[in-house]
């Protein structure tokens, strides 16, 4: 029983080595990148539209909307980083409905990339809001004491990103094999079809939190300039 598609690996080299991640997380891309193209390459902006575009444009507006509610006024500014992100864990767990597919998202490394990727945005655009001396300050708020603290915060929430949703993944995988093992037919459905739920609302709190850190870093930014006014 594998614990991770990491596990399966179809070329290696020294310490180099192709797996099942790096394959499905490629597949992906270029499914997402050809759908992407697909969809897009015939936009009307006419009333009637077809299919595909109505469904690509509900998906936007409530991405938008989500962004949004959060506190983030311009949501069109972050809807691309954190559509993007939704999209990539909710197709990716989606998937698990056809044969022999492993989620990347069942893998550490590939949840780590995906919480580096938030670690690495949350002060781009704190920087991009309000200056990098603007977020530099807001790691000595309330006061210069808890800069050790902010440091500390800002680590853990990205591990705490990357362990919540492989651990989720992972537990749900393998809960779907035993059932398969002992009874083959009625309990994996059930389970194949919690597993779906499960996915997008892995998808959705990973997309919500990362809004939610990239929203508390900008306001931060007009906070400590309004009191600096």
């Amino acid at each position: 029983m594998r614990i991770s598609p990491d596990q399966m690996i179809f070329w290696e080299y020294g310490f180099i080595n192709i797996n099942l991640t790096i394959v499905t997380t490629w597949a992906l891309m270029l499914l997402l990148g050809l759908g992407a193209w697909l969809i897009t390459r015939n936009l009307k902006s006419e009333i009637k539209t077809s299919r595909w575009q109505n469904v690509l444009e509900m998906l936007v507006i409530m991405i938008r909307d989500q962004i949004k509610e959060v506190g983030l006024k311009k949501p069109e500014k972050y809807i691309g980083f954190i559509g993007t992100l939704f999209l990539f864990i909710a197709v990716s767990n989606l998937l698990t409905i056809v044969p022999w597919y492993e989620a990347p998202t069942g893998s550490l490394s590939t949840t780590a990339a995906l919480a580096i990727s938030v670690f690495i945005a949350v002060p781009v655009f704190g920087i991009a809001g309000g200056g990098l001396k603007g977020y530099l300050r807001s790691y000595l708020q309330p006061n210069f004491i808890m800069l050790p603290f902010n440091i500390i915060s800002e680590i853990s929430r990205t591990l705490a990103l990357a362990v919540r949703l492989f651990g989720n993944i992972m537990s749900g995988g393998l809960i779907a094999t035993v059932l398969i093992s002992i009874v083959p037919f009625f309990f994996p459905m059930i389970m194949s079809a919690l597993g779906l739920l499960t996915g997008m609302i892995q998808a959705y709190i990973f997309a919500i939190l990362a809004t939610v850190y990239i929203a508390a870093a900008t306001q931060e930014e007009k906070e400590i300039e309004g009191s600096g006014d």
